[in-house]
């Protein structure tokens, strides 16, 4: 019998203590409302991907920084019960740990706030300092909750090393030319896609439109998530659109974040399986939506499986 080898996923990223409150409804500007209830939870998009793709069978990594706090030791602990690998989490002595705060209306929708703290402090030296964990993945992934600088010099590792490198531009910032070309894949959402290519996202005339931009910007290979409605992927082999599954949201909170873990942990790194890894990746991310809290509701590779089956 065939043994098949789980795939080796690092994560440079953001590791933040969720606050979620949840209203009847978003707050207008000047208008103070009554929370109906308040929860904490581990989070920032580093953490939940790397969650994801661990609970869906991936052996992973991560890398990057918390404060020298009880929040900054729960965040460690949170990703140890996942069995993620934390050698390479560094703590700060001077900056805390980031935060968020998250609104959550009946509908579903979240609007979030985030304080970076010490995931804004990773400095390229200390992850140049971890080259034997990139070199041993087959996927590094990173997002912009941590400083570019330190996503450049993780990415150029992972060439040297040949490993698969997957950025998920969010939240939306100015990109550094370089850290393009060292970007096997882009994972993007509508809004981010086009606020950084300059082409609104509507059709798929325009989702090409996107992926001919960002390959002019050195990023070979695409994938636009579009919410509800599904992904639409573009790679050297071609392009296409997998639909989302039909779900009743009750909290979109790291639904992106799992679609990305899940992703990875399916994924062959020459991307020739993109259709079969993003109906995977979309299964996980319409369980992660049915649940309250970010990590909380991210599922296991058994749950995925068995969605599949009903």
């Amino acid at each position: 019998m065939k043994v098949i080898m789980a795939n080796q996923v690092t994560v440079l990223g953001s590791l933040n203590v969720d606050t979620t409150l949840r209203l009847a409804r978003m707050p207008q500007p000047g208008e103070t409302l009554s929370t109906e209830n308040k929860t904490s939870a581990a989070g920032g998009k580093g953490a939940n991907q790397a969650v994801a793709a661990a609970r869906a069978g991936a052996v992973t990594r991560f890398i990057g920084k918390v404060g020298n706090d009880d929040a900054g030791r729960f965040m460690v602990e949170s990703l140890n019960n996942d069995h993620i690998d934390t050698s390479a989490i560094v703590t700060d002595p001077a900056v805390g740990t980031g935060s968020a705060f998250i609104l959550l209306d009946e509908a579903g929708q979240n609007s979030i706030l985030v304080y970076g703290g010490s995931n804004q402090q990773i400095k390229s030296t200390e992850v140049a300092a971890v080259e034997a964990e990139i070199a041993k993945a087959d996927f590094l992934i990173t997002q912009f909750e941590t400083p570019q600088a330190a996503t450049l010099t993780a990415f150029t590792i992972a060439k040297q090393h040949g490993v698969t490198t997957i950025l998920n531009p969010a939240p939306a910032a100015k990109i550094d030319p370089a850290i393009l070309k060292v970007t096997d894949l882009v994972v993007p959402n509508e809004t981010e896609s086009a606020i950084l290519t300059g082409i609104e996202v509507t059709d798929v005339a325009s989702m090409d439109a996107n992926a001919k931009k960002f390959q002019e910007m050195g990023a070979k290979n695409l994938i636009i998530t579009v919410g509800s409605k599904g992904a639409y992927y573009s790679t050297a082999a071609g392009s296409g659109f997998v639909p989302a599954f039909k779900v009743k949201a009750v909290d979109t909170t790291a639904a992106g974040d799992t679609f990305i873990g899940a992703l990875s942990s399916q994924l062959k790194p020459d991307l020739s399986n993109i259709e079969t890894a993003l109906v995977f990746a979309q299964r996980a991310s319409s369980l992660t939506v049915q649940g309250l809290g970010a990590m909380p509701s991210i599922p296991t590779y058994d749950q995925v499986i068995a969605a599949s089956q009903k």
